[in-house]
């Protein structure tokens, strides 16, 4: 773990916050901040003693932590989520992004810290420096806050970044953005990539008082599904293929945007051998009819992917699959369950119009209103910029990506 001590007082001599800075003039102050103390040899260590006179705490810079000691901050972070994880990371590295990590520690313990994906961007432009669910701070902490954010800086623009998009997992009110508007950032000029708005259920309660709790016609279904002779069992590696089968036919039938076979692969093997993601497979006469996958680090559980067939859906086994996947959650210990994704509108909105829309997430809200729990609407993503007239260039060619995809962006 490559690290950097300095003083809380000395970082904030840094230029940068809270107008973005000019990457060579940050980097460069950065380093010359450090160049008192001892350089290691390898890549992305370094190590400073350097000390501010009279000051009372002292944060470490933590340069590319080890994924171990990431992850033993994120699961016990207030704000753990599971996008911010070391396998999350692997993930994407192997989809199009890199991932590093960078940190803040007081005597040897992290305390807020930050992974960054990056992304080249067409046309020569650089790179995207995006951090997903995070960063990983104590919000009400203003100087923690900026001590991190520089390092964040200084990290994107030793990779060529022209700017850093955050989406934080906070809730969409007015302190949250304040706090962010003071740290230099502004409201993303693209689109979330993350949904904004979610259900999310509360599954800390016993079973009857959950189900007590949903839509009637969700339980009746649930039950239904039972009585119909759909049995759901947990999967392995061994059934990835059939659930790429599921994936395919609702992608085909709902013309819903999903990733390649090997995205769902990797997933699963990466979180699975943590203990940290379930495949379920609903079948019938031995058959599968629908899937999910579902992830979970006590006390939140997710529900991302999930697909069914064509066959046998008058016998609703995704709900069922549902159901199931919330009681998994439940016996790890989790008190939530994000059902991940509905249309960004408010209730009056989703009530009234859910009935007659079908497009984008409102077919699946339909379906996930069911099964009670909290509408909840994170902040979204800020954008801080480096590069102004490279990012407005980027900017534009997503919005013309998106108009000729029909509004549809996966990342």
């Amino acid at each position: 773990m490559g690290s950097a001590r300095i003083s809380a007082a000395a970082f904030a001599t840094l230029p940068g916050l809270p107008a973005p800075p000019r990457c060579a003039d940050f980097v460069g102050s950065l380093a010359a901040l450090l160049r008192d103390g001892r350089t290691r040899g390898r890549k992305g260590r370094r190590a400073s003693r350097r000390r501010a006179a009279g000051a009372a705490v002292v944060l470490e810079i933590v340069d590319s932590p080890s994924a171990e000691a990431w992850d033993r901050f994120v699961v016990t972070h207030t704000h753990r989520h599971l996008l911010q994880t070391s396998p999350w990371g692997a993930l994407k590295a192997q989809f199009g992004w890199s991932a590093d990590r960078v940190g803040l520690s007081r005597g040897g313990q992290l305390i807020a810290g930050a992974q960054l994906l990056y992304r080249s961007l067409p046309a020569g432009l650089g790179r995207l420096a995006y951090v997903a669910k995070g960063p990983l701070a104590d919000w009400s902490d203003r100087s923690q806050l900026a001590a991190l954010l520089k390092a964040m800086d200084a990290a994107a623009c030793r990779r060529g970044a022209i700017g850093l998009t955050v989406e934080p997992d906070l809730a969409d009110d007015e302190s949250h953005r304040a706090t962010l508007r003071e740290l230099g950032f502004r409201p993303a000029a693209l689109n979330s990539i993350q949904p904004r708005r979610t259900i999310v259920v509360d599954i800390s309660l016993d079973e009857e008082t959950i189900l007590a709790a949903m839509k009637s016609k969700t339980r009746y279904n649930i039950r239904l599904a039972g009585r119909k002779g759909v049995r759901v069992r947990e999967a392995g590696e061994q059934d990835l293929p059939a659930f790429h089968a599921l994936t395919a036919a609702t992608s085909a039938r709902d013309r819903f945007g999903v990733h390649p076979p090997g995205y769902y692969d990797m997933a699963y093997r990466l979180f699975a051998d943590r203990g940290w993601a379930r495949l379920l497979l609903a079948e019938v006469d031995g058959a599968p009819v629908a899937g999910v996958m579902a992830f979970a680090i006590p006390p939140r559980a997710w529900y991302l992917y999930g697909a069914s067939g064509d066959a046998h859906r008058e016998k609703m086994p995704a709900y069922l699959l549902q159901w199931e996947a919330v009681r998994w959650a439940k016996s790890l210990g989790c008190s939530t369950y994000d059902l991940w994704g509905v249309p960004d509108e408010d209730e009056v909105t989703l009530e009234a119009e859910f009935t007659q829309r079908r497009g984008g997430l409102w077919g699946v809200y339909r379906f996930k209103r069911g099964f009670g729990g909290e509408l909840v609407r994170s902040i979204g993503a800020w954008d801080r910029v480096y590069a102004p007239m490279r990012y407005r260039f980027y900017s534009w060619l997503v919005a013309v990506r998106a108009r000729m995809l029909g509004g549809q962006r996966r990342d």
